[in-house]
């Protein structure tokens, strides 16, 4: 079993095991330290979603270094359990964690975020969608930013521009605001 391990905040240096599923790819540290890195300003007080959770890398990583608040979204109820299992080891408060769907979630109109983190499985077309989403729904607080992890050759969907992006092996990594 591999683990992921918490780079920064409250929970420096913690680390979480990573259960073995199918399609789940762990944010590697050093692409969530320079997805920190940007965030700096933004994370403290945020309140954040993260899509497709998986191991919550992403969601406790938010939650270590200030976020207020992280809904972490999962549609495998094995992940969910993990996650749960990790909120508890590490104390933490100020999470929700919520077996769904992610698309259909974003429809549900929870509103008000700062950060999503949009980490789905590659070649699926869930980032065009979800980005639709995002803006159709009216998610994200005047100034929210989502961070993209996809496959190296994926455009930038309609209706965003980029802030800063980066590559690491075959993923690149945006962060984009709407336009």
């Amino acid at each position: 079993m591999s683990k992921i391990r918490i780079i920064a905040g409250k929970w420096r240096g913690r680390k979480l095991d990573v259960i073995n599923s199918p399609g789940l790819r762990p944010t590697p540290d050093r692409v969530r330290e320079t997805l920190f890195n940007w965030l700096q300003q933004e994370i403290v007080s945020a309140r954040c979603l993260d899509l497709f959770a998986g191991t919550g890398a992403l969601a406790f990583e938010a939650l270590s270094r200030g976020a207020t608040e992280v809904f972490m979204i999962e549609s495998n109820p094995t992940i969910v359990e993990s996650l749960k299992q990790h909120a508890e080891i590490l104390g933490s408060e100020g999470h929700t964690i919520q077996l769904a769907d992610a698309k259909s979630w974003l429809r549900q109109g929870i509103k008000g975020f700062d950060i999503i983190f949009l980490d789905p499985p590659f070649g699926e077309g869930y980032i065009e969608q979800c980005c639709e989403a995002i803006i159709e729904e009216a998610l994200l607080n005047p100034g929210g930013l989502v961070y993209i992890e996809s496959e190296k050759q994926l455009a930038l969907p309609n209706g965003w521009e980029i802030r800063k992006q980066t590559r690491a092996g075959n993923v690149q990594s945006m962060l984009i605001e709407p336009i």
